[in-house]
């Protein structure tokens, strides 16, 4: 595996694992949520300064960006999407 992509791997396992929202992390590591979303698609190159913020943020140090995962391990789910669903339009009278 590729750095970026163990880095971007890791980064929604543990995101996923403490079900934390990629706006909620973003927002509380100070980033937009977009970047973020680029970070874990492995889209963008982030500085080793981002990191520390992230791994701050998470409550693990920036080495746990950098653990192989075992050979046969799934990828992190998908968590339910944060915003709320649109409202039905109103019946027209």
């Amino acid at each position: 595996m590729k750095p970026r992509a163990l880095v971007a791997w890791n980064i929604r396992r543990i995101r996923v694992d403490r079900g934390i929202s990629q706006e909620k992390l973003a927002y509380q590591a100070g980033i937009d949520r977009s970047y973020m979303s680029s970070l874990e698609r492995q889209s963008t190159n982030p500085t080793i300064d981002l990191l520390d913020r992230i791994a701050k943020t998470l409550d693990v140090h920036l080495s746990e960006f950098f653990v192989r995962p075992a050979k046969r391990a799934k990828a992190p789910k998908i968590l339910p999407k944060g915003r709320k669903p649109a409202r039905p339009p109103r019946p027209q009278e």
